[in-house]
C-alpha cells in the first residue's frame, strides 16, 4: 500500500504557485514539490496528485491519495472526470492535467481520501508547506506553459 499526501497553493488565484507531494510505503518516504511563475490553486492540487503517481516505480499499485481538494477528490471518486472526458472536457478547466492525470490512474489501483486542509493534519500541513515555499522560490518558477497559453486567448 502506498500513500500519497498532497496540496497545491497559488497566491493571487491565479499567481505564483506550487504544489507539495509526500509518498510513503512501509519505510521509504519521499518528499516532491515544484513551483510556477502563473497558475492557479485548482492546476496545482491536481499537478501535486499527477507527481506522486509519476513518482511510482511500479505499475498496479494500491495507492491511496489523501488530499484537501474537494475539486480533485470530487472529480475522480464522484467519476466526474470519467463525463467530462466523454463531452471532450467541454466548458471545463485543466484538460492538460486531467488527460495526464487519467493515464497514470489506469495504470494503478486509486482511491482518493478528503481531509480538511488546515486541520493540524501533520503530512497534509508539511505538503502545503512544500506547496508554499515552492510557489516563493522566484529563482526556480518553472513556466505552466498551458494554462498561460490558455489565459492569453482571453
Amino acid at each position: 500500500m502506498i500513500e500519497i499526501y498532497t496540496d497545491g497553493a497559488a497566491s493571487g488565484n491565479p499567481g505564483p504557485g506550487g504544489w507539495g507531494t509526500i509518498l510513503r510505503a512501509g519505510q521509504h518516504y519521499k518528499e516532491l514539490s515544484g513551483g510556477f511563475r502563473m497558475t492557479t490553486n485548482n492546476r496545482m492540487e491536481l499537478l501535486a496528485v499527477i507527481k506522486g503517481l509519476e513518482a511510482l516505480k511500479s505499475l498496479n499499485q494500491q495507492v491511496t491519495v489523501y488530499s484537501d481538494s474537494k475539486y480533485v477528490v470530487d472529480a475522480v471518486e464522484k467519476k466526474w472526470v470519467f463525463g467530462w472526458v466523454t463531452k471532450n472536457f467541454k466548458d471545463k478547466k485543466n484538460k492538460d492535467l486531467w488527460l495526464r492525470f487519467l493515464e497514470l490512474y489506469k495504470l494503478h489501483k486509486v482511491k482518493f481520501i478528503w481531509i480538511k486542509g488546515h486541520n493540524d493534519h501533520p503530512e497534509n500541513e508539511r505538503c502545503d508547506r512544500l506547496a508554499v515555499f515552492a510557489s516563493q522560490d522566484k529563482q526556480n518558477l518553472a513556466i505552466d506553459t498551458f494554462f498561460e497559453a490558455e489565459r492569453s486567448k482571453i
